[in-house]
C-alpha cells in the first residue's frame, strides 16, 4: 500500500502569504506611525521655545537665562520648589543674549541658566535643580540635547535666537525643514549640519547631500 504524502495545497499557500503580507503591513504602518509622531515631536520643539522666551519677556521684561534681575524675578519660586538658583558668570547680562551654547552642561552659562528659569516661571516643564545640569538639560524624541543660544551655529543662519536639537536622522531632518521651512536644509531659518557642535560655527548640509539613517544637528533661527 502506497503512503499518501501530506502537504500544502495551492490555496492554503496562498492564504499564509496573505497572512504573512498583512503582518508585515502591521509593523511596516506602526513604525510609519511611530516615525510621523517622532517627527511632531521635534516639530513641536523648535515651535515650544520660542513661546518660552515670549512668555517669559512678557511676564518679566527679561530674556530667560540672561535676565540681570532673576534673583529678583525667581527667588520665591526657587525657595518654594527647594533648589538654587543658578548665576551665570557672564559679563554680559541683560545685554539681551542668551551665551553659551545650546549643548552646554555648565550651570554658569546663561544657555544653561534659561531652563531653570522657564520652568521657575513655570512655562516649561521639569525639573529646576539643576545641580547636575546634565541630568536636567532637555533632550529631544531620539535622546539628542535641545537647546538654544545666541550665536548662529550653522553657516549663514540670522536671527536673534537659534534653536537646536541633534542626533535627528537625515530622513526626519528633510521632513521637519520641509514642515517649516523651505524644503532645502542648508537654506533658510532652518538649517542641518553634522556634529558634534563646539562654539564653532558648522557648515550647512544641502538636502541632496543628507543620509536618511545618519543623525545631525538641526537649527532653527527666529
Amino acid at each position: 500500500m502506497k503512503n499518501k504524502q501530506g502537504g500544502f495545497t495551492l490555496v492554503e499557500i496562498a492564504i499564509v502569504l496573505v497572512i504573512i503580507g498583512l503582518l508585515l503591513g502591521g509593523v511596516l504602518k506602526g513604525q510609519e506611525l511611530i516615525n510621523s509622531a517622532k517627527v511632531k515631536n521635534f516639530i513641536n520643539d523648535f515651535k515650544t521655545v520660542p513661546l518660552f522666551v515670549y512668555g517669559y519677556q512678557d511676564k518679566f521684561r527679561a530674556l530667560p537665562g540672561d535676565d540681570l534681575n532673576a534673583a529678583t524675578h525667581l527667588s520665591g519660586a526657587a525657595t518654594a520648589a527647594g533648589v538654587t538658583l543658578l548665576t551665570p558668570t557672564s559679563t554680559s547680562l541683560g545685554n539681551g543674549r542668551i551665551e553659551g551654547s545650546y549643548n552646554s552642561t555648565s550651570n554658569t552659562d546663561e544657555s544653561v541658566a534659561f531652563w531653570q528659569q522657564v520652568r521657575l516661571a513655570n512655562l516649561a516643564a521639569g525639573s529646576a535643580s539643576f545641580s547636575t545640569p546634565a541630568n536636567d538639560l532637555p533632550t529631544n524624541a531620539d535622546g539628542g540635547r535641545l537647546g538654544i543660544q545666541s550665536t548662529a551655529p550653522i553657516t549663514g543662519m540670522t536671527g536673534s535666537y537659534f534653536v537646536c536639537s541633534e542626533g535627528i536622522q537625515g530622513r526626519f531632518a528633510k521632513q521637519i525643514d520641509i514642515t517649516l521651512d523651505d524644503g532645502n536644509t542648508a537654506t533658510g531659518s532652518v538649517r542641518v549640519a553634522a556634529g558634534p557642535y563646539s562654539n564653532k560655527e558648522l557648515t550647512a548640509i544641502a538636502t541632496t547631500a543628507i543620509v536618511d539613517a545618519t543623525t545631525y544637528i538641526v537649527c532653527t533661527a527666529f
